[in-house]
């Protein structure tokens, strides 16, 4: 049942990933998987069988949701822009709350955590503005190592919620060479970068997973900051009274399904499907002592 749900969440992740302003970071926020993404990757060996079983599931629903679902959600997003953004702001905005409650769980709520909060989501709101504003740098040269560099900070765009990889390409000069060796595949390009992104994304989740281990309420409040700054880049803008009413409901539609997951997770954990578990496990025992028996 865990495999088949986290399947399904590698699908939503591998095709929301192409959303503009929603990484795959707040999409694993979003789901609830981010911390453990995080210790199944940085401690792999040390329990092989485990992490394969967690990460194969998502690895196997992201290249579904690219391969498969990508180009639906593209075809959503050209056609009904706005209900379909309105409906990851949903996403977003319903998971908030819990998001909250497994923070204030672990660790007592202090009202300082809420700054880190509101810092995090100026930047990202900061972000977004200077990414809407600013022009195209053009880097003239790039060498070998610059692309290893390039690659390195684009990481933090991946393993942070709700930082633009886009943003920090443009600010490196680096993101129109970049989109054009990805329609070119131009390995040249291509293969420094990929490099950077590989050693880059080790060390900001190791960062990442540090800050967690120290102070995990002040980091995980900047990542819901950051994560709520995200919807600044899905806002609809210019839109007619009908289409305010549609994005209204489309966003209660969001708010919604974000709720799914955690009604899966209280029906697991209620009274009814652990007493109809065991029921299961006492029928099997029962079949397996008369089988002896014959």
């Amino acid at each position: 049942m865990n495999g088949f749900l986290n399947i399904i969440k590698g699908i939503f992740i591998g095709a929301g990933a192409i959303v503009p302003g929603v990484s795959s970071g707040v999409l694993c926020v979003i789901f609830g998987i981010y911390e453990k993404l995080l210790d199944a990757v940085l401690h792999f060996f040390k329990d092989i069988k485990r992490n394969i079983k967690f990460l194969f599931p998502i690895a196997l629903g992201v290249g579904i949701g690219v391969l498969l679902f990508s180009n639906i959600l593209n075809y959503f997003l050209y056609e009904f822009p706005i209900q379909t953004k309105s409906i990851f702001i949903g996403l977003i905005l319903g998971t908030i709350p819990s998001l909250i409650k497994e923070v204030n769980t672990k660790e007592k709520f202090r009202l300082q955590n809420i700054i880190y909060l509101l810092i995090a989501l100026i930047i990202g709101i900061a972000m977004v503005i200077l990414e809407n504003k600013m022009t195209f740098i053009h880097v003239e040269s790039t060498n070998f190592i610059y692309l290893i560099l390039c690659g390195a900070i684009m990481s933090i765009g991946i393993i942070v919620p709700g930082v633009s990889s886009t943003i920090i390409l443009m600010l490196l000069g680096v993101y129109s060479v970049y989109l054009q060796s990805i329609a070119n595949v131009y390995l040249p390009v291509l293969i420094p970068i990929g490099i950077g992104l590989l050693l880059g994304s080790i060390i900001v989740m190791k960062i990442t997973k540090k800050l967690l281990e120290k102070y995990y309420a002040q980091t995980f409040y900047s990542i819901i900051g950051f994560t709520i700054g995200s919807i600044f880049v899905l806002l609809p803008q210019g839109m007619t009274l009908l289409e305010t009413i549609l994005c209204v409901l489309c966003v209660a539609l969001g708010i919604y399904v974000s709720h799914i997951p955690n009604t899966i997770k209280n029906l697991k954990n209620s009274t009814l499907f652990k007493t109809a578990k065991v029921l299961k496990k006492l029928r099997s025992h029962s079949s397996q002592t008369q089988e002896k028996d014959l």
